[in-house]
């Protein structure tokens, strides 16, 4: 069952009448609805164009955070064979919100790490909504120097609110921890690609998306704050959040004019959520080229075009 969005009220109500006379039709064998319910489904998929035609980017918050987005595991699950898992930081614990082990992409050996947000309420609880622990960034720092040490590219999946704040993880070392994890994307002499699939949160999100490449999903976000939480402390007022989002400039098209991220990713008609199999294979089709790019490129190459990439970030919005 569709999960509309509070902007997709209209939507819903014609969405909502098509599905009714449908029902009423396979109740009754005699009634004919077809020229009525095709009728409306035209009008549904106008309006539906014209509602993401120019999005806000309160609005695209909303979409990046839509629960029926694919999250994760459904694009490791679609894009990836032979995963295998890999588990715990050796220190503490294994944090359910990150995900990542070895995978190949295309027949390509690789290591795929990303932050799981959950798909029902009681997996949301277990991975605790995506919001990574410092025992989550540390299994990620294991996996990237595996990589480092035998030659396999990496790939990171963000979707993130931020890393988790609570007082255990602040007692367990959160802001060093992410912070290790950053100088590790940084570090390691391998090609490092990151995709923003839904929301990129403060440094819960840079600490994976240190990357060579950072591609975004056209409706997907990445901010230092979330709009609430900007509000909160500009304005005392979490309800301004819709200016807030429009002040930190944090839609895909914003950043790639400021050079944070490489590419925008293309989503079907009405987001991700409404088509995963499209979004999933054009996120696939953009690792592949991602990868291509910079295949041939020796580790002292690629830590260099790394480190240029993050020097030279709003220099281009700058000129403009």
């Amino acid at each position: 069952m569709t999960q509309y969005l509070e902007f997709e009220k209209p939507l819903a109500e014609i969405e909502g009448k098509a599905e009714e006379l449908r029902a009423l039709a396979r109740a009754n064998e005699e009634m004919d609805v077809a020229d009525e319910a095709a009728a409306l489904d035209a009008k549904a998929a106008q309006l539906l164009q014209d509602l993401y035609k120019d999005l806000t980017p309160w609005r695209k918050c909303q979409v990046a955070r839509h629960p029926d987005r694919p999250h994760c595991k459904d694009y490791i699950d679609a894009l990836f064979t032979e995963y295998t898992p890999l588990a715990g930081d050796r220190n503490f614990a294994d944090d359910l919100a990150v995900m990542g082990g070895l995978a190949r992409f295309n027949d390509q050996p690789v290591v795929v790490i990303g932050h799981e947000k959950g798909s029902d309420t009681k997996s949301r609880i277990e991975r605790n909504f995506g919001m990574a622990r410092p025992e989550g960034y540390r299994k990620a720092i294991r996996l990237m120097e595996m990589a480092s040490r035998f030659k396999l590219p990496v790939i990171t999946l963000v979707d993130t609110a931020g890393a988790y704040p609570g007082k255990g993880a602040e007692e367990r070392g959160q802001s060093e921890a992410i912070a290790r994890s950053t100088e590790m994307c940084l570090q390691i002499g391998v090609p490092l690609i990151s995709v923003i699939i839904g929301e990129g949160g403060s440094g819960g999100a840079v600490a994976f998306a240190s990357a060579n490449r950072v591609a975004m999903l056209e409706h997907s976000i990445y901010s230092v704050i979330s709009p609430e939480g900007c509000a909160s402390i500009l304005w005392k007022d979490a309800e301004k959040m819709r200016e807030a989002a429009e002040a930190l400039r944090l839609t895909a098209q914003d950043l790639q004019k400021l050079g944070v991220n490489d590419r925008v990713i293309p989503e079907p008609m009405g987001g991700a959520h409404r088509d995963a199999k499209a979004a999933m294979a054009a996120v696939g089709g953009a690792i592949q080229e991602m990868l291509d790019e910079l295949a041939g490129k020796d580790a002292g190459e690629l830590v260099k075009d790394r480190r240029q990439k993050f020097l030279d970030i709003g220099s281009k919005g700058l000129a403009a």
